[in-house]
């Protein structure tokens, strides 16, 4: 009890009591400076602080800030069982399966308006075709909210998936990278998917087809000891941990300290292992210049957006041809 609750003028208990009505969500701090940003501000610098911290963004979002008209075709991906090996640690890995998905539907929900395209989500990886800057392109983005963007057989599946559409739509090949590396819970099978997707690219180049990785915050294990560092032109967005094993545990193995900026994006551009160090919001164009360069012969189509007329199995190569035409009878 205190004074407040013994004496009251005539509605200040009203105005005491009452809730205000403000979202939980409604500020954002900077983790780079530490101040609050108004959520919406963010939502119009694509999630990019004042001082420059590039925050992690959904699939969605990455489709909005790639692809012309902020149009595209969701890429269905195949399906993986759910537990190979079955296993099991303080909880079983199908609930975790479980509540990751739970979290992408909530947040698919508050971001998708009703008008806008939709996407195809399982796992850790949603992939899309469209274009950007009239250049056909297949972008797959790896989800660090599912997970940790853990690369399991789903991921290595949807990975082969979106470079086979690739080089059957003959469009570029862009994937942006978020993952803490291999997933556990698959073990061998996890880690098989690193020589999968390097085949993939392979594919992808023998079809004279670019290959373009966006490293964002973070990219690691295996993830960067595969198809992260193939690419043909390696660009990452500022202030990104890009690395294999963190700096913490190359500390206590070499017992030195590590030089500032260590494994981070512009420390990486000086060393050469990263191509370019581009600001969220200048991507699309410098995506599009590369794609001007790397694609020159290939017109602008202006076919409207929209869904595959076939399965993804059933899509031609793009030197298969029908023998049948120009035979005499």
């Amino acid at each position: 009890m205190n004074w407040l609750t013994n004496f009251r003028t005539p509605g200040l208990k009203t105005f005491l009591s009452s809730k205000k009505d403000t979202p939980d969500n409604l500020w954002v701090k900077c983790p780079k400076s530490g101040e609050l940003v108004y959520r919406s501000d963010l939502e119009e610098s694509w999630y990019v602080t004042p001082a420059g911290a590039h925050l992690r963004i959904s699939p969605r979002r990455r489709f909005r800030l790639f692809f012309d008209n902020e149009r595209w075709e969701p890429v269905q991906l195949p399906p993986v069982p759910q537990d190979p090996l079955k296993f099991r640690d303080d909880k079983p890995y199908p609930s975790r399966l479980k509540a990751a998905k739970s979290k992408l539907a909530a947040r698919e929900k508050e971001e998708s308006p009703d008008a806008s395209p939709p996407i195809s989500q399982e796992d850790c990886m949603a992939a899309a075709f469209g274009r950007i800057k009239g250049k056909p392109a297949v972008v797959l983005v790896q989800d660090f909210a599912f997970m940790g963007g853990s690369l399991g057989m789903a991921a290595g599946e949807a990975f082969i998936a979106a470079a086979q559409l690739a080089v059957a739509r003959k469009a570029a090949f862009i994937v942006c990278t978020a993952s803490g590396g291999a997933r556990m819970q698959e073990g061998t099978l996890s880690l098989m998917q690193m020589p999968r997707t390097t085949l993939a690219i392979d594919e992808v180049r023998e079809a004279g087809l670019p290959y373009i990785v966006v490293l964002t915050d973070p990219t690691s294990g295996g993830v960067s000891a595969s198809y992260a560092m193939l690419g043909d032109v390696h660009i990452a967005e500022p202030g990104a941990m890009i690395a294999f094993s963190g700096p913490r545990v190359i500390e206590q193995t070499i017992r030195e300290k590590l030089p500032d900026g260590f494994q981070r994006s512009e420390f990486l551009r000086q060393k050469g292992q990263v191509d370019i160090v581009s600001d969220r919001r200048e991507l699309k164009a410098t995506v599009g210049r590369l794609l001007a360069h790397l694609m020159p012969k290939r017109a602008t189509d202006e076919t409207p957006i929209g869904p595959l007329k076939a399965p993804l199995a059933d899509v031609p190569a793009p030197d298969s041809k029908d023998k049948s035409k120009g035979k005499k009878a």
